[in-house]
């Protein structure tokens, strides 16, 4: 046994230093569970993994066997569990052609808000049976199961866009959060995470308004809301009598995501229209930004066979850098559909935009953009040659876009903590303290009726009528007592 007392004192620091290490390292070294959804949104996520591998967490990432993006590489940290499926990967590009095709075709408009609909409704059914897919592919896998429960995860964190993650969590018996850019008329948010909206000017999700709103949008918004309600909780009834099944008793698939401890919303300030949020939901917002790398001296995007006589000056790319090119100080405007993703690296770098939006999110983002008076936007279906240089020349040619850009630029990169930083810290935070209760607002505890207080308002209209009631009774009463004895004295 060594005497500290008899150590001495730079050797008893060394010990202590080594001690302090091995216990930090005990303390902060978590098991992270990763339930992603394909395509750009797996880009956001992947960032995030990423960081937390870099700090020494452990990170798992559940994947479908016919994933576009979602592969894993020999030297890559991170462990993925491959869920075996029966769709291939041509069922996924089909399914986002068709996305990007109806929406091109038939962008909701009130012409053709039915067609629109109708067709995304089939659409979600063919998303339904791939989903159930990988769902099933996990839950009723028990080998994996085993395997994962095993493993001890401290978290996991989703995706909502593919359901089922919180199913999981559940079966672990770990806590849950998700991560997400918002669901159509912040659907999912409002009535699973009771965030609240007022229509009167939070414009819903993808109805391309703004908080400046003439009383015929207010109408139009205020229309939004319970349509897109409708047309999402069609879509979850087949969902609840999944979650029931898979969990052996009566719910909603609702109720089991108004479960996740954070929501990590994939905005800020800079982007969003000032509204009311929630505690347990937290901006992360370009966490995937990025300081600009030096440009090669060709770019070229390039998927093809490489040619045999390439030199050695040029790199082919399947992406462009777009971040550096964005970052570039000659880079005068962003040609962009509105992704998300992109806009962000805009903002970032201070770089006005035209914006030609094709489907989902983009039409909204570009409104949010045009709103902030950092973008013009071109119709695809309908521009020219002539549109799109008359719309080039706008953002290059007069200042206020390119002054509109640098004040996001600079309200982005004045935040007290990175997005990146946030989102690791709100993970770290989760596993720390098993969850995050303290934070989870109580409306989740009351019914609807109860969170629109109509109770209480029933109850009240209840006393007032007794009240009147009771006046009017009183008031017959003396009118039939004393008026009648009135008309007697007059008599005599």
């Amino acid at each position: 046994m060594v005497s500290v007392m008899a150590t001495p004192m730079p050797k008893k620091l060394f010990h202590l230093l080594v001690v302090n290490l091995t216990l930090t390292e005990i303390v902060l070294s978590g098991n992270v569970l990763i339930w992603p959804t394909d395509g750009s949104h797996w880009l956001n996520i992947k960032i995030i993994l990423e960081e937390l591998n870099l700090r020494n967490h452990n990170v798992t990432v559940l994947a479908s066997s016919a994933t576009l993006f979602i592969n894993s590489h020999p030297d890559s940290p991170v462990n993925f569990e491959v869920i075996p499926v029966s769709y291939k990967k041509g069922t996924i590009d089909s399914l986002i052609e068709h996305m990007i095709m109806l929406w091109i075709d038939h962008r909701p408009t009130p012409l053709t808000l039915w067609t629109f609909y109708k067709e995304l409704g089939k659409l979600l059914d063919t998303f339904f049976r791939i989903n159930t897919q990988i769902c099933d592919g996990v839950l009723s896998n028990a080998t994996l199961m085993a395997r994962l429960q095993k493993a001890g995860f401290d978290v996991l964190l989703a995706d909502p866009v593919t359901i089922c993650g919180d199913l999981v969590a559940l079966k672990l018996g770990i806590p849950f959060m998700y991560t997400l850019r918002f669901s159509p008329a912040s659907t999912v948010e409002r009535h699973c995470g009771k965030l609240p909206a007022p229509a009167s000017y939070v414009p819903a999700a993808l109805s391309e308004l703004t908080d400046q709103m003439t009383f015929g949008e207010r109408v139009k918004n205020t229309i939004s809301y319970p349509l897109q309600d409708y047309i999402f909780q069609s879509y979850w009834g087949e969902w609840n009598s999944y979650y029931s099944k898979i969990l052996g008793r009566p719910t909603t698939l609702c109720e089991t995501m108004g479960k996740a401890e954070i929501w990590l919303i994939r905005t800020y300030w800079d982007f969003e229209f000032p509204r009311p949020y929630l505690p347990n939901f937290e901006f992360v917002g370009g966490l995937h930004c990025k300081p600009a790398k030096p440009l090669p001296k060709v770019l070229w995007r390039y998927t093809g066979k490489r040619p045999a006589t390439l030199g050695a000056n040029t790199r082919l790319y399947e992406w462009i850098p777009q971040n550096d090119l964005l970052g570039h100080p000659k880079a005068k405007a962003f040609i962009t559909h509105g992704g998300t993703n992109g806009i962000y690296e805009a903002i970032y770098h201070g770089v006005p935009m035209v914006g030609v939006p094709m489907f989902a999110d983009q039409p909204d983002n570009i409104a949010h953009m045009k709103a902030k008076g950092a973008a013009v936007e071109v119709n695809i279906n309908t521009m020219t040659s002539a549109d799109l240089l008359n719309a080039l020349k706008t953002v290059i040619n007069e200042p206020s876009y390119k002054e509109n850009a640098m004040r996001l630029s600079r309200i982005h990169h004045d935040q007290p903590v990175k997005p990146l930083d946030r989102a690791v810290f709100w993970i770290e935070f989760v596993m720390r303290h098993k969850g995050a209760k303290h934070l989870r607002p109580a409306a989740h505890d009351l019914t609807w009726y109860q969170y629109h207080s109509l109770d209480v308002i029933g109850f009240l209209l209840a006393c007032v009528a007794t009240v009147i009631f009771l006046v009017t009774t009183c008031c017959l009463f003396s009118y039939r007592k004393f008026g009648k004895t009135g008309k007697k004295k007059k008599r005599e």
